[in-house]
């Protein structure tokens, strides 16, 4: 059968996409200073860190009355699976990665987490994307493939990370959408709340059987204040990210909410150039992450054009 979609008003469409994009594009360049620019020796550490974080908040902003989601349960688990499993594999990949690859080369090669998400749409959700999106995504992958080939300081390991965190990004999206579609009552905010919550042990056993921890005492800027200011955001925005990306995706779609992570790279990219210090400049490298940027451009200006028509989802 063909159902009519209703669609969101353009500003809470834009809207949310901009405060995705602005929570995405601070919380990876913090990440990538404190992971490399002050050679913080633990990922796992710091994922623990933002775990923690989102439960404590959400916590608290529930005993205040100021977030609703029901009280564990015997279906809790049942409710969010696999939110929780994909949430821990998210985290601990992309600082993974973040820490082991340049900042231009990484958010050029999450660029291949969109094919994976219009994949999934649909296969899962049976949403399919037009010819201009297609367009627009083969161009960004395309850049991704030239940029990442001719990196000559690249990492097997960090690439390795990204893949799979691409997939996981994949993973969330699509399963995000039909977890809020399916279960209201969660909302946001449980299904937040309790994806941490669940993996958060372990986290921590993967932290502590990990010779990590002696790593993270030994380290030297523990009292500067810069890097304590930037671990504190990083923690903090952990949580404002992932509620940033709910939003996005309830507005928008899982797709969209990914190629606006790809989108507001376009800041990271350049920033990346100077943030971090490990980007080796190549002529193929930098030609492939401006065809990539391009591409994000094009797919923005096909999403958020005025539509002529209704558009449809078949079913």
């Amino acid at each position: 059968m063909i159902k009519m979609q209703t669609r969101p008003p353009r500003f809470a469409k834009a809207g949310t996409a901009l405060l995705y994009a602005a929570a995405s594009t601070l919380i990876t360049i913090v990440n990538k200073s404190v992971l490399t620019g002050y050679g913080f020796p633990s990922y796992r550490f710091l994922a623990v860190s933002q775990m923690l974080a989102t439960v404590t908040v959400l916590y608290a902003a529930k005993r205040l009355g100021r977030a609703r989601f029901p009280d564990i349960g015997g279906r809790t688990f049942a409710d969010v699976f696999p939110m929780p499993l994909i949430h821990l594999g998210n985290v601990e990949l992309g600082l993974a990665g973040t820490k082991e690859l340049s900042l231009p080369t990484f958010t050029v090669l999450r660029r291949l987490a969109i094919p994976m998400t219009m994949s999934g749409e649909y296969y899962l959700l049976r949403v399919a994307a037009d010819p201009f999106v297609k367009t627009s995504v083969a161009m960004m992958v395309a850049g991704a493939v030239i940029a990442a080939g001719s990196d000559v300081e690249l990492n097997i390991d960090g690439c390795a990370f990204v893949l799979f965190n691409n997939l996981l990004t994949a993973a969330n999206g699509v399963f995000s959408k039909r977890k809020l579609n399916a279960n209201r009552q969660m909302g946001k905010c449980g299904l937040l709340y309790y994806s941490s919550l669940f993996v958060l042990p372990f986290a921590l056993a993967h932290l502590y059987f990990s010779d990590d921890l002696d790593h993270v005492y030994r380290f030297n800027y523990w009292l500067h204040p810069s890097f304590l200011i930037q671990m504190f955001v990083s923690s903090i925005m952990g949580l404002v990210l992932n509620y940033s990306t709910m939003l996005c995706i309830q507005y928008n779609s899982a797709l969209t909410t990914t190629i606006i992570g790809c989108l507001k790279n376009i800041i990271v990219t350049y920033a990346g150039m100077f943030v971090g210090g490990d980007y080796v400049y190549t002529f193929y490298n930098f030609i492939g992450i401006n065809i990539s940027i391009i591409g994000s451009l094009y797919y923005t200006y096909v999403t958020f054009r005025l539509p002529k028509q209704m558009k449809y989802n078949i079913k």
